[in-house]
């Protein structure tokens, strides 16, 4: 089901929603440095988990960094995850809008690749 459909049908407003997922991804970093000191320890959890997930072939979905064919560069999108590292990428509904985001900065690593990988 589509992002907004479901945001609709819980009576949330998508802009407002956008909103608060940026500003939580943004400040996730000083969050946990506030809380403990230090952001080291939140990274170190993500790669246990994750590592666990391989380890036990979870088959698990995380949104993880993998080369992808489509835009010849790495992007972070859910992914299922298993002892044969990524085996399927699942793509979620996106507008035109956000679409074009994605083309773009695909485009931009694909760039910044090129100065330093010949």
């Amino acid at each position: 089901m589509p992002v907004p459909e479901l945001l609709a049908r819980r009576g949330l407003k998508l802009d407002e929603f956008r909103q608060s997922i940026e500003r939580d991804v943004r400040y996730a970093n000083i969050t946990i440095i506030e809380g403990i000191g230090a952001s080291q320890y939140g990274i170190g959890m993500v790669a246990g988990r994750i590592a666990e997930v391989v380890l036990r072939d979870e088959q698990a979905v995380y949104p993880v960094g993998a080369h992808n064919p489509r835009h010849g560069v790495a992007l972070s999108l859910p992914s299922v995850i298993g002892r044969a590292g990524v085996s399927e990428v699942l793509w979620p509904a996106m507008s035109a809008e956000e679409t074009a985001g994605v083309e773009k900065s695909a485009a931009r690593l694909k760039e910044v690749v090129a100065t330093y990988v010949k």
